[in-house]
């Protein structure tokens, strides 16, 4: 097998594992949205509910997007911005008094920032063509 397409198979496999990773995140927005809006209003989130579904959407369409290779710019941008907003807002472990708690949320906040480099580096990329990306 060739460089090229054993590296080809590894970028369309990173691809699907890190955006269907997210987009399936997304889905658990719609599936859990109560529960989600009610921690959304706990940590100061404006329309609770709203922004659960919003973020739902971008995290759904921007996950496909990488998946597929269709329109991975508008992709990657959008799992950015969701990223770069919620992560802070959702993970503060610098204001949470229980260590333990403080733990998992300096885990859940460092897990955020690892994907935000990952989402950097799709949109650094997503100007050239991707192989095995549908024709759109």
């Amino acid at each position: 097998m060739a460089v090229e397409t054993v590296s080809s198979v590894a970028f369309l496999v990173g691809r699907v594992l890190f955006g269907g990773v997210l987009a399936f995140t997304g889905v658990n927005h719609f599936l859990q949205a109560d529960q989600m809006a009610g921690y959304a209003e706990a940590k100061g989130a404006p329309a609770p509910t709203l922004s659960v579904y919003g973020s739902g959407v971008l995290l759904v369409l921007g996950g496909a997007s990488i998946v597929l290779g269709a329109f991975p710019l508008v992709g990657a941008a959008a799992l950015v911005g969701f990223l770069v907003v919620a992560t802070p807002m959702f993970h503060d472990f610098w204001s949470v008094e229980d260590p333990q708690q403080r733990q998992q949320e300096m885990t859940d906040f460092l897990k955020n920032v690892a994907l935000i480099g990952g989402a950097l580096v799709l949109l650094a990329v997503s100007g050239g063509s991707w192989p095995f990306a549908v024709g759109l």
